[in-house]
């Protein structure tokens, strides 16, 4: 029996990272990943003036739009859990076989995935984004409803994506959170999403009585221009890169 001698000066190696989310190589995906971010824009900036003037009704209003987009994005233009699907040409007259790590078309394929993604987005994400919120100093005793619907907004434009594609793996989770995955546009997503979100904020304690100053709006709007702005630069310019280097 041998015995293995461990060299205590040798480097530990370190965790797999996770590479760059690849969205999935069809036509209609191609189309659809730049045409969901402007219609997900378009629809904010219709409904920022109800925002503005009533936020409860006007971001519980678009909510479930926004949930419609976010679960079409996913199921169109991303490989579930990450898997890159494989392109397996068939000859002529050979019957189709399924092939390992192909991403399956369809209701099991892709729906469910989404909608999956989206239950836990609201189960689990909502809330803990709505606490931390309430950490960086949203109201504690009163607003309850507002800061609610601005961590949902957040949580779907942020999360869900990641969800599905991703997964709930552990460590590639706790890498999201360490920024040390190489950017791409689902996790420049998150990124600009929170980023915008936390420079929205800036306006708020500002001496200038506007109305939209009011508690969440400039949030909610950082968040949705944040998103727009993190996914396309991190399906382009950034996409590979990392943040934070381990």
């Amino acid at each position: 029996m041998s015995t293995k001698i461990i060299d205590p000066s040798a480097p530990k190696p370190k965790p797999p990272t996770a590479t760059p989310i690849e969205p999935l190589k069809t036509d209609i995906a191609r189309i659809y990943t730049y045409l969901h971010t402007l219609v997900i824009l378009a629809l904010y900036a219709y409904t920022f003036p109800s925002i503005v003037a009533d936020p409860v009704p006007a971001l519980l209003g678009i909510l479930a739009p926004l949930a419609a987009l976010q679960v079409a994005f996913v199921a169109v233009c991303l490989p579930p859990t990450g898997e890159t699907p494989k392109v397996k040409k068939s000859k002529p007259g050979e019957k189709k076989r399924h092939v390992p790590g192909r991403v399956e078309s369809g209701v099991n394929g892709t729906i469910v995935p989404a909608f999956l993604s989206l239950l836990l987005t609201a189960l689990a994400a909502t809330p803990l984004l709505t606490a931390t919120l309430v950490l960086f100093g949203a109201p504690v005793t009163t607003h309850h409803l507002h800061t609610l619907l601005c961590g949902a907004h957040i949580a779907l434009l942020s999360t869900l994506p990641l969800v599905y594609v991703h997964g709930v793996n552990g460590e590639t989770w706790r890498q999201i959170v360490a920024l040390l995955l190489p950017v791409d546009e689902v996790y420049g997503g998150l990124i600009g999403t929170v980023l915008g979100a936390w420079l929205g904020a800036i306006p708020i304690p500002l001496d200038w009585d506007r109305e939209w100053q009011k508690w969440p709006v400039t949030i909610v709007t950082g968040a949705y221009i944040g998103y727009a702005v993190g996914k396309l630069l991190g399906g382009t310019v950034l996409k590979g890169k990392k943040i934070m280097f381990a």
